[in-house]
């Protein structure tokens, strides 16, 4: 489901966002899109959505206004950033307060960053264990 493609949901909907930084070449989105897709896979039930800080869109404040305009109750807003620079510990939260002001009827929840998540560092370093070649 991208920004396009919202569509009225229950009162008691609940969405999750994906947040990413964004770029200016589309190719980079790619993996972020497999992502989403994957998620939704796993939860059919709840609106998957991709959004991203800058260079691309959506861009998350206006993903949030439309999910909030189409029913959505309860949004959880996932940070696919390896670290907690300053876009998630500046950023994010400045656009998060601002939505909770323009959307006080939403309740939005933001996840830690996917890079400071034990179990997704566990699968990143088993990649990279894997990723040398056996003597």
């Amino acid at each position: 489901m991208d920004a396009t493609t919202v569509q009225q949901a229950p009162s008691s909907a609940r969405a999750l966002v994906l947040f990413a930084h964004g770029a200016r070449a589309a190719s980079w989105a790619a993996p972020f899109e497999r992502l989403r897709d994957m998620t939704q896979a796993r939860m059919p039930e709840v609106a998957v959505s991709l959004a991203f800080l800058e260079l691309m869109t959506p861009r998350l404040p206006d993903l949030v206004a439309q999910l909030c305009a189409a029913g959505i109750a309860d949004i959880t807003v996932v940070p696919v950033f390896l670290g907690q620079g300053g876009h998630v510990l500046r950023d994010l939260p400045l656009m998060v307060d601002q939505l909770r002001i323009d959307l006080p009827q939403l309740r939005i929840n933001v996840a830690e960053a996917v890079g400071e998540n034990a179990a997704v560092l566990a699968a990143i370093t088993d990649y990279c264990v894997a990723s040398l070649p056996t003597r």
